[in-house]
């Protein structure tokens, strides 16, 4: 599904986003397919019957590399893991249940909690990255989950640059049952989630969260722009915005490693989403991407479905990775 487009056909069916895993595991799974298929088919032409050699060793390396965990990631796990097996026969279940351990090592401490409704009222999320990221689509996602347990929510849409992420955002809150606040194309974004906010405290509601325009890392003026927003939110309380998550598209690769500097940078980031994992057989990009940030992966997207949307568990991505349940 293309970044703030919305299946008409598609049934809006509550998620969890506080850390439910029921079902997710296959999901995940499948969703990591592309990335399973081709990495698997590699590991298993190294690993033969025949004993674990330096050959064999330098070849898993590469294959590692190439589905982009990182130079530096790929190194270190081949290196362990011919400490563990080299001169020695290893079966393909062996080696990737050997495999999952060690890349799951690499990024356990890079988990992260998404828990809105357990922080302060209104709890305030701010969404950024480039466009074609799938803010508008993690948002919707979220602002279902949190109705369905109950919360009081308010969506503040703040991509003014574009008219069409308002009108997306908006059939988003209406198929959430969420009220939403926007204004005309080109109005101040920093204004809307002053109100956004404020309306939130006068009504008593549980959570806020603000789209942002999407914009190149390079963009000096939107980056500004994004800044001037957190600022105004720290004038309402110096905890605001609660959350900055930012949403990285996993397709796009490494690319996704500048985007993670910049974004620290100008906004703070507190958490990333990563999305679209799905859709490309290079999802190890995750692993160099939980190393280069400053903060956790708080969830991971590996569909279109409502359901999708998880929250990051390091064993459970580390093992469907290699193909494993």
């Amino acid at each position: 599904m293309a970044e703030d487009s919305i299946d008409e056909g598609m049934i809006v069916a509550p998620i969890n986003v506080m850390g439910s895993q029921k079902g997710f595991f296959a999901r995940l799974t499948k969703g990591l397919t592309k990335t399973s298929k081709a990495l698997t088919e590699q590991v298993t032409a190294v690993l033969t019957k025949s004993k674990l050699d330096q050959d064999m060793l330098d070849r898993l390396e590469e294959t590692l590399i190439e589905a982009d965990l990182g130079a530096d990631v790929a190194g270190r796990v081949t290196e362990t893991f011919g400490k563990g097996w080299f001169g020695r026969e290893i079966s393909e279940d062996e080696g990737k249940e050997a495999l999952a351990e060690l890349i799951a090592k690499e990024i356990v401490h890079r988990e992260g909690t998404f828990e809105p409704l357990k922080g302060p009222k209104p709890y305030v999320v701010l969404f950024v990255g480039v466009n074609g990221a799938g803010k508008t689509t993690t948002l919707g996602k979220i602002a279902s989950s949190l109705k369905a347990q109950g919360a009081k929510v308010l969506i503040g849409a703040g991509d003014t640059f574009r008219a069409a992420a308002i009108e997306q955002l908006t059939i988003w809150a209406e198929r959430a049952g969420v009220p939403i606040i926007s204004k005309p194309h080109g109005s101040d974004a920093a204004a809307l989630a002053y109100e956004a906010v404020e309306k939130a405290k006068a009504e008593g509601l549980d959570v806020v969260l603000i789209d942002t325009a999407g914009r190149l890392q390079t963009k000096a003026g939107l980056m500004d722009e994004l800044k001037k927003i957190v600022r105004v939110l720290k004038k309402i309380d110096a905890r605001m915005p609660n959350e900055i998550l930012l949403v990285l598209d996993a397709t796009v690769g490494r690319n996704a490693l500048s985007q993670v500097e910049a974004f620290d940078r100008t906004s703070g980031v507190t958490g990333l989403v990563i999305t679209k994992l799905d859709g490309t057989a290079r999802g190890g990009i995750l692993v160099p991407v939980a190393k280069a940030s400053a903060a956790p992966i708080k969830l991971i997207g590996v569909g279109e479905g409502i359901d999708d949307l998880q929250a990051f568990n390091a064993k459970a991505f580390a093992r469907s990775l290699v193909g494993l349940e």
